[in-house]
């Protein structure tokens, strides 16, 4: 999963999406202006485009070791974004689901403890 961060940081969205199933599902942290669930790879990916539209600049810079739990990862992460407006750090952790060496499943938690919850660790 961390080749999704690395093309994500690189720009190259193509490599993104080559990462996803076709039937993608992705759910943004509560309270999310749009807050989905965004189904289908051109769906997910349309919602990360518009995201990204909103900076100038923007990486996501994992900050703990990516936790393996059977088909799913996670990963606490800051998404910083420069540019349009005041700078953004926003800490959130997402946990990836995989099935048939693609991702299936995007969930974004701003709770870490609630994150790990659903993979059943605690912190």
């Amino acid at each position: 999963m961390r080749a999704t961060f690395e093309a994500w940081n690189a720009g190259d969205m193509d490599a993104v999406r080559e990462l996803y199933d076709p039937d993608v599902s992705l759910r943004m942290p509560e309270g999310w202006p749009e807050p989905g669930p965004f189904v289908g790879r051109d769906a997910v990916m349309r919602q990360w485009n518009r995201q990204r539209e909103a900076f100038d600049a923007d990486i996501a810079v994992p900050i703990s070791d990516f936790i393996d739990a059977a088909d799913r990862v996670a990963v606490r992460f800051i998404w910083r974004g420069t540019g349009h407006g005041p700078e953004s750090n926003m800490e959130v952790t997402q946990v990836i689901t995989v099935r048939k060496g693609r991702v299936f499943l995007l969930e974004h938690f701003w709770d870490h403890a609630k994150a790990l919850k659903t993979l059943g660790l605690s912190e």
